[in-house]
């Protein structure tokens, strides 16, 4: 059926359209009245070359983005919708543009605007990575199916859009491909801007190829960073205090973020706002409870050791094998040590294992309480009263045995 309707699989070509808008333009400021004409041209073709893509970009924020991007820029250099469509290159920038300043107005930095003469803001934190596992701004830790685009952060300074695609297919198991965030236009901060990563490529600049917030004059208080190329990049936006973390580990992404509970909070409408991850975790029919699925892979590693030995491919795990792998890199029994676990069950994937041990490098990074870096199992799913004591919680069932055997004892005699 894929293979009779290409178009269906075909990917949003957003990103080439973006690229080649920027290599027309050579990401200049806005054109003086000679090269209005040349501009036009290349608004042309840039939205030409949207049209194309619409009909798989439909669910894209980037595209969305860039379509209304392209209907402004237009009105405000009163370019004509029809016209040569060809993209003669514009001149590139002097050395040391607006966009290197670093006087920005106090109004641009988060901590000395907002909190002068309160006391320090309280961060929070949200990642999500693996298969995939997801740490809220309130500290709940998930697992979850959201397979296809789901909000991650939707609040008045930004959005965070991730999509999710099965490992293998047919498989159950599914992963981050693509990342889309926005950051709004703020003041006399930053312009609007977005970022887009998808499988493979991991860019070190916004859609439209800047690393800052544009021409306003706190522009540097939004930086995008490059760690390890093609890997690892970190995007600053001092303006909001918000520190983000993006990163490639085998073939799909991970995301994570420090922000302020101020910043997580700052939403028009929150009772009707919608699903957010990050601050209203996944749905309740789209969680999968991965302890109970590791007690049933432990079951059936014991089950199969006992019976005749079973073929496996070079990539299966067992349970075993599972835990001492995750155990090189993760030495805490923590729930990301057991997302580790759970993933390279359901995955195959050594990566997986990576993917745990980067999110939690990230956590202690982000996290501003560092009590709270392990999160461990809840008893949530036991009925009330009957949650499991704190300390040696085998204790009790070693007691009962004990009174149990005392009984028959004295019974006999």
């Amino acid at each position: 059926l894929l293979l009779s309707f290409p178009a269906v699989t075909s990917p949003c070509k957003i990103l080439k359209c973006n690229a080649e808008f920027l290599a027309a333009t050579s990401g200049s400021h806005p054109p003086g009245t000679e090269e209005a004409p040349e501009f036009c041209m290349a608004l042309r073709t840039y939205a030409h070359c949207t049209r194309r893509t619409a009909r798989t970009c439909r669910g894209d924020l980037a595209y969305h983005s860039a379509a209304h991007g392209i209907h402004d820029l237009m009105m405000q250099h009163n370019c004509s919708k029809d016209g040569p469509t060809s993209q003669p290159r514009l001149r590139t920038l002097p050395p040391g543009d607006s966009q290197e300043r670093s006087d920005s107005p106090e109004i641009c930095h988060y901590e000395k605007s907002f909190h002068k003469h309160s006391a320090t803001p309280n961060y929070t934190h949200c990642g999500l990575f693996g298969d995939p596992h997801l740490r809220t701004f309130t500290d709940s830790f998930q697992t979850c199916k959201v397979q296809g685009a789901w909000p991650l952060i939707d609040n008045n300074y930004l959005n965070v859009q991730v999509t999710n695609t099965p490992v293998l297919p047919g498989s159950t198991a599914t992963a981050t491909s693509k990342l889309t965030i926005i950051f709004k236009s703020f003041q006399e901060c930053v312009d609007q801007k977005v970022y887009q990563a998808e499988m493979d490529e991991l860019p070190a600049a916004f859609a439209d190829g800047s690393k800052n917030g544009g021409d306003k004059h706190g522009a540097n208080s939004l930086k995008i960073t490059e760690k390890v190329s093609g890997q690892h990049i970190e995007i600053q936006a001092k303006y909001i205090g918000t520190t983000i973390v993006v990163r490639q580990v085998g073939r799909y992404l991970t995301f994570a973020a420090r922000m302020p509970e101020e910043v997580v909070n700052a939403v028009e409408d929150r009772d009707n706002q919608g699903l957010y991850l990050c601050l209203r975790g996944c749905p309740l029919n789209q969680q999968i409870d991965f302890q109970t699925f590791r007690s049933a892979q432990a079951t059936e590693g014991r089950t199969r050791r006992k019976g005749p030995s079973l073929p496996a491919s070079p990539e299966a795990f067992t349970y075993e094998t599972a835990t001492a792998k995750c155990r090189e890199k993760l030495p805490v029994e923590d729930l990301y040590f057991q997302s580790c676990v759970f993933d390279l069950l359901t995955t195959g994937d050594v990566n997986f294992m990576l993917a745990a041990y980067y999110a939690f490098e990230d956590v202690k990074m982000l996290h501003s309480n560092k009590d709270k870096l392990h999160l461990y199992e809840r008893t949530r799913d036991l009925a009330p009263g009957n949650a499991a004591p704190s300390g040696r919680p085998r204790a009790l069932p070693a007691l009962w045995a004990a009174l149990l055997c005392l009984s028959q004892c004295w019974s006999v005699l």
